[in-house]
């Protein structure tokens, strides 16, 4: 399995401490995720507030000492995020035993940041991008989608807004692969143009909200620290 550290290529400056930051949170495949599709064409055929698409990035997880085991005051930390005593506290929490690294919320933090850069290099056709945040399976169709963005000769106008929302959906330990789904809602404003110039699909102008589940992956038994997208799929 591949993974990634958080990145951010927004501010120059920033961009290699953060560019190792997002190779951080994207995982692998686990085998029964959604095959994904093209995620602007979805939510650019309805301009409702609901739309589908999928993607994904790198997150960069907190900087603690990876000797020191949990404390309470570490899975205090996670009942902010998740009522204590639910599946998904208790999957956090396993979680945080096994990767001590692992802090809920720059765990969030680094997920938007790659889910912008995720569907950003999507949308512009940046594989070299892609291939460093996605899992194989999620690379080769993403890919896949590009190819035929391209024969077709169209291009996308696209830009991202904001995520206004990511909350945890899930949480578990496969063997020593811990998993994290999250449900993201976002903002952007896409059109694909034919190879002559012309909209043929979304609005170079209006602002689409998206809906997303994404799901991360890494081997907490291994020295890499990095996660990857190993699942997409359109929240309803």
């Amino acid at each position: 399995m591949d993974f990634f550290d958080f990145g951010t290529f927004f501010f120059f400056v920033a961009a290699v401490v953060i560019f190792l930051q997002l190779r951080n949170v994207l995982g692998r495949r686990t085998g029964n995720e959604k095959p994904p599709f093209d995620p602007y064409s979805s939510a650019q055929k309805s301009n409702a507030p609901e739309t589908e698409r999928k993607t994904d990035n790198v997150v960069s997880l907190p900087t603690r000492n990876l000797n020191t085991a949990p404390d309470e005051a570490d899975f205090k930390a996670i009942d902010k995020f998740a009522e204590a005593g639910t599946a998904l506290n208790n999957g956090l929490r396993a979680i945080r035993a096994a990767d001590h690294s692992f802090d809920p919320k720059n765990f969030i933090g680094g997920v938007k940041v790659a889910y912008e850069m995720i569907i950003t290099a999507f949308a512009n056709g940046d594989r070299k991008t892609l291939k460093n945040l996605l899992s194989k399976e999620v690379y080769e169709g993403f890919v896949a989608a590009i190819d035929e963005r391209e024969k077709r000769g169209e291009t996308q106008q696209f830009t991202f807004i904001g995520v206004g929302k990511a909350d945890y959906v899930s949480a578990e330990m496969q063997g020593s692969q811990a998993e994290i789904t999250v449900n993201l809602v976002s903002e952007i404003i896409s059109a694909t143009q034919d190879k002559d110039g012309k909209i043929i699909e979304g609005d170079a102008e209006d602002i689409a909200e998206v809906k997303d589940i994404w799901t991360f992956a890494r081997d907490t038994k291994s020295n890499d620290p990095n996660w990857k997208l190993i699942a997409t799929e359109a929240a309803a």
